[in-house]
């Protein structure tokens, strides 16, 4: 028989087709169609150099296997298949020894570090992958907005864009593409950059079949730069939505933290329109801890200023304030500390976590330090918290 092996694989239901991995293989082991992201088992030698780029955890995923699934099996799947029984058709000793190289691989398999992301229990189901490369939608918009002071060097836009009649169901925490004109230097059309949803399942405006993203120019950023230009009218390339985990709760008595830089708002900016339409008498279900250079470059900064205090608590963190130490998310979250502890320890607390890569690291330690004073094991909570579908990060 073919000797058991570990295969890698994305999980497509959670995949959100950033293109990240496939552009970080060396070995060009990860390739795409219109639908999925899949991995050639045939190439991949276990670098791991997909593993940390990934914003979603989908690429974490490994199942022992007689025989690897094709890329033709991997390219039809909309989710991923559970670990199958892998037997022995081997007699006397050699059926021994590979039993236990099955049980080893068993052993090294997993779903994600810490437990497969899963979204919360009483999420709306998500619709994904709608609208893909081969088919895109067109969005025309109907509105660009400069969201930081104009004197500031972070130039980050609120984009509106209108889908006509084109059915695009999206939830709170989803992203979309946008497909930037032209070809890239390989002669080959460009790959959508994916941007997170800022606006609620009702639209930007309710009533309106239109979606909000956030944007912040990047130097020499190909599609940051096409959309902030973007002007009132122009038509736009869309795909998606995707993204199935990262979804706030429907519970009313859910406690959502919701720890962010820059516009790794724009989520949280959908979960609290959608709060405050939904629920506007709620009291203490929101914390936002949210991180910039200045408040002039914090997106939203005045807006979030006329959310009463008792419908979300802002907690606020500058590193280069004039006058004022520098502090980033992981210190406001430790002056916080018996704050974050009681939302750890609420069965109905959930932790949201969207930003820059850098940040991730920071915060894990500052939760780790907070459970630890308290003598708890965060590991142990945070994989619980993952297992029962309330920690999220989505990091990129």
């Amino acid at each position: 028989m073919n000797k058991p092996l570990k295969q890698h694989l994305i999980d497509p239901e959670i995949c959100i087709r950033c293109y990240t991995c496939e552009m970080s293989c060396p070995v060009e082991a990860i390739q795409h169609d219109d639908n999925n992201v899949v991995v050639d088992a045939s190439k991949c030698d276990f670098c791991m150099d997909c593993i940390p780029v990934c914003p979603t955890g989908s690429i974490d995923n490994w199942r022992v296997v007689a025989e690897p699934y094709s890329l033709e099996e991997q390219y039809e799947w909309m989710e991923l298949p559970e670990q199958e029984e892998v037997a022995s058709d081997t007699d006397g000793d050699d059926a021994g020894a590979v039993d236990d190289q099955i049980a080893a691989l068993l052993a090294q398999a997993h779903s994600g570090a810490g437990g497969k992301a899963k979204a919360p229990a009483t999420a709306s189901k998500p619709t994904i992958n709608m609208y893909n490369l081969g088919k895109p939608a067109e969005a025309t918009v109907t509105g660009n907005y400069r969201l930081t002071e104009a004197d500031s060097d972070s130039d980050v836009r609120l984009i509106i864009l209108d889908m006509g009649a084109q059915p695009f169901p999206v939830l709170e925490g989803q992203s979309l593409g946008i497909i930037p004109p032209g070809t890239g230097d390989d002669g080959k059309a460009h790959l959508p950059r994916l941007y997170s949803v800022s606006s609620p399942r009702d639209g930007e405006r309710p009533g309106y079949h239109n979606i909000s993203l956030t944007v912040k120019r990047e130097p020499n950023g190909l599609c940051s730069n096409y959309v902030c230009d973007l002007k009132v009218g122009d038509k736009v390339k869309v795909t998606g939505p995707f993204g199935a985990t990262f979804l706030m709760p429907s519970d009313p008595e859910a406690h959502l933290m919701m720890i962010c830089t820059g516009t790794g708002s724009a989520p949280f900016r959908a979960f609290t329109m959608r709060r405050q339409r939904e629920y506007p008498s709620l009291k203490e279900s929101l914390t936002l801890v949210f991180g910039a250079r200045r408040p002039g470059e914090l997106p939203y900064f005045g807006p979030l200023k006329k959310v009463p205090e008792n419908f979300m608590a802002k907690l606020f963190a500058f590193s280069r304030q004039e006058g004022e130490p520098k502090a980033y998310v992981q210190d406001r979250l430790r002056t916080e500390g018996d704050r974050v502890l009681k939302l750890m320890q609420d069965p109905k607390g959930h932790i949201y976590i969207c930003g820059l890569k850098a940040m991730e690291q920071g915060v894990e330690q500052a939760l780790s330090d907070i459970a630890r004073g308290a003598g708890l094991d965060w590991t142990s909570i945070r994989d619980e918290m993952r297992t029962d579908g309330r920690y999220h990060v989505e990091t990129y």
